[in-house]
């Protein structure tokens, strides 16, 4: 393979990732995301040779880790300075697309799967909302919160994060998100001064 194809596989997920936070799994096709990404039809296919569900799946890893690497960077200043990035982090994504896109690891999440089985992307959305809340309560944990209390702290963070992100598109304002951030940096100071 050339040099730019792992370049140009990783636009194309990018790419995927970015149109199904703004318009959702079932209205992003294979074809939108190829002309999104600027690339050749031909190569969506071949670098995604089981189509929609596999570039799904790929979009939604590949945001998760990008979140999580900013998540683990920031925690190493401790829980609030990641709970405070992790909202930034949001905080820009919906005012930089004027409140036109949000998560879509959450997008893939809420949307009705098109079998009775499980597709490969909700597996993925499950393993990135629980990759980010590990990353949220151990450095709760280190920082003297309980295991359990952690863990539940954790996951109220991500899921009211993802909640709010939802909450500003649909108001189309920053105001849910600095009343959630508000309030749950107050949780997280508690749990860890405990």
């Amino acid at each position: 393979m050339a040099k730019s194809s792992p370049a140009a596989r990783e636009r194309i997920v990018a790419g995927a990732a970015d149109m199904i936070s703004r318009r959702g799994l079932n209205a992003t096709s294979i074809r939108e995301t190829a002309k999104h990404a600027r690339a050749p039809l031909g190569s969506t296919y071949h670098y995604f040779p089981e189509g929609k569900q596999q570039l799904a799946t790929e979009a939604v890893r590949y945001t998760g880790e990008w979140v999580a690497r900013r998540l683990r960077r920031e925690l190493e200043a401790g829980p609030v300075a990641g709970l405070r990035a992790f909202l930034d982090l949001w905080r820009k994504i919906v005012v930089d697309s004027d409140f036109r896109a949000g998560c879509p690891v959450l997008a893939v999440s809420i949307e009705e799967p098109p079998t009775d089985e499980t597709p490969a992307a909700l597996v993925a959305a499950a393993d990135v909302f629980g990759a980010w809340e590990s990353l949220l309560a151990d450095s709760l944990c280190e920082h003297g919160a309980g295991r359990e209390q952690a863990a539940q702290l954790a996951t109220l963070v991500v899921a009211a994060v993802e909640g709010t992100v939802a909450m500003c598109r649909a108001k189309r304002s920053t105001q849910p998100l600095d009343r959630t951030a508000e309030q749950l940096q107050a949780l997280v100071l508690a749990a860890i001064k405990g």
